[in-house]
């Protein structure tokens, strides 16, 4: 997708600037240099063909600031903005991504089969919480043995602390974190250490601080509602446009950024009833840019629906995307190993479902939810284990308790947890800490510049959590000290038994890089419990693997077929802080 056929201020090699901007009911549009050496105005031109308002300007340059005044009302920033360097009610700032100096020729973007995904905020992977200070970590999760770095999403949001989840310019790069050339550099460094990058992407709302979308078109429709308040309109009136703003920023991730994938967040809270729906042309035009580009690129949804629909080809009636999140591993896993089943929890049991997620890929293929009050899903067994990405922990699992607490495992639990995560014919995804047993929490946390709105943030925090199943401290998420104790310490990982842990999570995404038959969905799969375990073996040819997981007090007593040979088991010494236990865990072992 050429610069010139874009919404937003680009750049051309003659030295003029381009601005197009999707205003559909407006009279007039003007462009409004914000800058102490000029203040000068700008009309564009009408096009009646797309709704849009189009001009060129001559001497401007990257960093130059702008700001777009509708029918003679207030200046306003670019709802396609590419940089907020002031922050979100600041003026818009051209950028040029010929700028970025790249290095990563030859790099082929990212393919599904062989991924180990490992989620991150910028803004607490590091002290200094920008994409400069992220770069200097790459190298301990090459050691990991991670290939892409999921990045949650980094696109402006008021402040400088958020979750990234109320921005409010779908395709600003956040100042605090480094803007648009910070993230260039992170993305080039990760390519040079053989990291590719995946970007958590918002499109299904937006913060309540900073958005002016209304003010230029139809972005917003009251026909559904979305915890978040009226959905973005993909499918009512004048949807075209805000289509074409979401489709045109997500191909900008990929060729002016060379982000290998993108993570949709939430994309139940699309509503769209239309033929061709947003997600499918959204995904194919990513996927497109990814061939122009010569690079494998891959869309992964999170969804809670069990739709099969979301992974399933477009050329079969699906809607394309690569993968998608799998919660019910998560929730089983968690419920099996701690017993909690307040809110959404109270739908599993346990080991038991565990067992039914690791063979059916979902739990709900059509069985009842008490959650919700009726049935939910349905099968997905004709797709590979791959196409669904699984996990202990993410973001949104740690944050949605009071204080953001990681799950509460003890040492034998958490190695349970990452056998069964790692050794999975899943896409695993690690949550940025949790391969050293990081201690910090991982609360919800704000910085709105309203008083009000931070209040209001804080009350809504405190009912979320006020039932009687929840006895915990709710986090303050407008105390600077909520984001502060978020931190990372990945020195902690330098003492016992951190250091233990993150021998194990090397070890195991060795083994699972190493031996084929644990990810090869030509492999036969099958599941069963015995007692408190479930045992998972897996055929390949002449080879078999056996995954034994304890759910429960590691008293069970597994098998080593004839033959066997123990590879990897959580009681040796190497995984115990050199205190080996007769406590059952997990166990893999390899025939012949």
């Amino acid at each position: 997708m050429s610069g010139d056929a874009r919404l937003g201020a680009h750049p051309r090699p003659d030295g003029s600037t381009r601005f197009e901007v999707w205003a559909p009911d407006a009279r007039r549009v003007d462009v409004v240099m914000d800058s102490a050496a000029s203040d000068t105005s700008h009309a564009l031109s009408a096009s009646s063909e797309s709704d849009t308002w189009i001009g060129t300007v001559t001497g401007l340059g990257h960093g130059d600031r702008y700001r777009l005044v509708l029918d003679g009302g207030d200046p306003l920033p670019d709802p396609a903005s590419g940089w907020q360097p002031g922050g979100v009610h600041g003026p818009s700032a051209i950028v040029d991504p010929s700028r970025f100096s790249w290095t990563d020729d030859g790099w082929a973007g990212l393919a599904l089969a062989g991924a180990v995904l490992y989620e991150l905020h910028v803004g607490t992977f590091t002290p200094d919480g920008t994409f400069d200070g992220a770069v200097g970590q790459l190298p301990r999760l090459v050691d990991l043995g991670i290939t892409a770095v999921e990045l949650m999403p980094v696109n402006a949001f008021p402040g400088t602390r958020n979750w990234g989840y109320d921005g409010v310019f779908v395709s600003a790069v956040q100042q605090s974190y480094g803007g648009p050339e910070g993230l260039a550099r992170f993305v080039d460094a990760a390519h040079a250490f053989g990291l590719a990058v995946v970007l958590d992407v918002v499109y299904n709302h937006f913060g309540p601080e900073g958005n002016v979308l209304s003010r230029f078109g139809p972005y917003f429709t009251a026909a559904y509602r979305t915890p978040w308040g009226d959905a973005v309109n993909v499918a009512g009136a004048g949807s075209d446009g805000v289509r074409r703003t979401f489709v045109e920023s997500a191909v900008r991730w990929i060729e002016d950024f060379h982000i290998d994938g993108l993570r949709l967040d939430a994309v139940g809270a699309i509503y769209d009833p239309t033929a061709r729906p947003f997600l499918e042309q959204l995904t194919e035009a990513v996927h497109a840019a990814g061939r122009a580009a010569g690079r494998d690129v891959i869309v992964i949804a999170e969804s809670s629906d069990n739709d099969p629909r979301l992974i399933t080809p477009a050329a079969d009636g699906g809607i394309g995307c690569d993968a998608v999140w799998n919660d019910d591993v998560h929730h089983a896993l968690r419920v099996a190993l701690t017993g909690d089943t307040r809110g959404y929890y109270v739908d599993y049991n346990g080991a038991d479902d565990l067992a039914v997620a690791l063979q059916h890929r979902w739990v709900f293929r059509g069985r009842r939810s008490e959650y919700r009050g009726r049935r939910h899903g349905r099968p997905v067994d004709h797709l590979p284990h791959r196409r669904l990405v699984v996990y202990s922990a993410d973001h949104d699992q740690v944050g949605n308790t009071p204080f953001g607490q990681r799950p509460p495992f003890d040492h034998r639990q958490r190695l349970v947890a990452a056998a069964t995560v790692l050794l999975s014919p899943f896409t695993p995804m690690l949550f940025m800490g949790e391969e050293y047993a990081e201690v910090a929490p991982f609360p919800y946390f704000v910085d709105h510049s309203d008083p009000e709105l931070l209040e209001a943030t804080r009350r809504g925090r405190l009912r979320e959590f006020s039932g009687a199943e929840w006895t915990d401290e709710v986090a303050d998420p407008a105390d600077p000290a909520t984001f502060s104790r978020a931190v990372l310490d990945p020195t902690l990982a330098e003492t016992e038994p951190h250091r233990s842990v993150l021998a194990a999570y090397t070890e195991l995404i060795a083994l699972r890089r190493r031996h084929a038959v644990l990810t090869d969905p030509r492999a036969d799969h099958q599941v069963t419990r015995t007692g408190d375990a479930i045992v998972v073996v897996r055929r390949l040819d002449d080879v078999t693997a056996t995954v034994h997981l304890d759910l429960g007090d590691g008293s069970s007593d597994p098998t080593v077929p004839d033959g066997a040979r123990v590879i990897f088991d959580t009681c040796d010494a190497r995984w115990c802080a050199g205190s080996p236990t007769d406590a059952t865990g997990a166990s893999l072992t390899m025939a012949p």
